[in-house]
């Protein structure tokens, strides 16, 4: 993690978490600044592990019967940042990628892959704008406009 006290709040939100009916299958221990990646199941969407962004190696295992069920509970956030969609139906894929309330959807792939030269950024309260060449030029450049009328006697 980025510090100690980050590394402590990620571990109390597990403990948390715990305390509240949910269950580490994996990991879930701290050393300093190193959290162990960690799997957890039976958490309720109003655990901060779930309800807030983490920013910490934790997922969420949340089982779901329908395609519906799935986008919906993805969808029922205030945040949307990055999003995956691991399937072979790319049909299924690109539906649930066109559903889902998020910054960007990887298809088959993790969202910690980047590419500088595409935009990457959240919806809802997952930041405002986009990072990425494009981005950064345009942040970095003092635009002006000057209008002119030219006397034309």
């Amino acid at each position: 993690m980025i510090n100690e006290d980050e590394a402590k709040r990620a571990k109390q939100w597990i403990d948390d978490a715990v305390q509240n009916g949910a269950e580490v299958k994996v990991g879930g221990e701290r050393e300093s600044t190193i959290l162990m990646p960690t799997i957890m199941t039976n958490v309720k969407k109003n655990m901060k592990i779930i309800a807030e962004e983490v920013f910490a190696p934790i997922v969420s295992v949340i089982p779901f019967h329908t395609e519906e069920e799935a986008v919906q509970r993805s969808n029922d956030s205030i945040y949307g940042l990055q999003a995956g969609v691991f399937t072979k139906d790319i049909n299924r894929a690109m539906r649930v990628a066109d559903r889902l309330e998020m910054g960007g959807v990887w298809i088959n792939e993790i969202s910690t892959y980047r590419q500088d030269n595409h935009p990457y950024g959240g919806v809802k309260q997952s930041g405002v704008g986009r990072e990425g060449v494009k981005y950064a030029i345009e942040d970095m450049t003092e635009m002006k406009f000057i209008g002119m009328k030219i006397d034309q006697g």
